[in-house]
């Protein structure tokens, strides 16, 4: 019998796992300049200042080659966000729509996601550009971009 929860060979395993915090695992944090809501973009872009990625020091050996990719996409948990609104009426144009067709970070689950340009690795560090959220917002999460293109669904008649 094959025990597929066996590290394959070259894998390293995390024998302290930290605990959960609302069943996930913070990686880590996120240092930007945005010390308020106020001052955060509505999305991050590619020329925006440097930020950081500070990963727990045991977590640094999963950033090996990450060098290799130019843009990532990071995954992290908006705590200061509210987790009540079933609708909203963003600041910009105060009309009222559902929770899930806007990209507000006020959601039941405020995971926020972010492609960023990888700048730099230094350990268990990692300077990217195009973040939009507060310093010290934990990260869940780095991935290499899957593509660099995504078609968006065509126009629907009537909306």
């Amino acid at each position: 019998m094959i025990d597929r929860d066996a590290p394959r060979a070259g894998e390293r395993v995390l024998q302290d796992m930290p605990g959960t915090e609302a069943g996930l695992v913070f990686i880590g944090h996120i240092e930007t300049p945005f010390a308020s809501r106020d001052d955060c973009p509505r999305q991050g872009r590619a020329d925006g200042p440097v930020c950081t990625l500070v990963l727990d020091p045991r977590f640094a050996p999963a950033l090996d080659g990450i060098d290799r990719f130019e843009q990532l996409e990071l995954l992290y948990w908006l705590h200061e966000a509210r987790r009540d609104l079933l609708s909203q009426s963003p600041r910009s144009d105060g009309r009222t729509r559902g929770t899930f067709s806007l990209r507000s970070p006020v959601r039941p689950n405020p995971i926020g996601t972010s492609i960023v340009t990888l700048v730099a690795r230094d350990a268990h560090r990692v300077t990217v550009r195009g973040l939009d959220c507060l310093n010290g917002t934990p990260l869940l999460d780095i991935k290499p971009l899957r593509c660099a293109y995504s078609p968006l669904a065509p126009a629907k008649p009537g909306v």
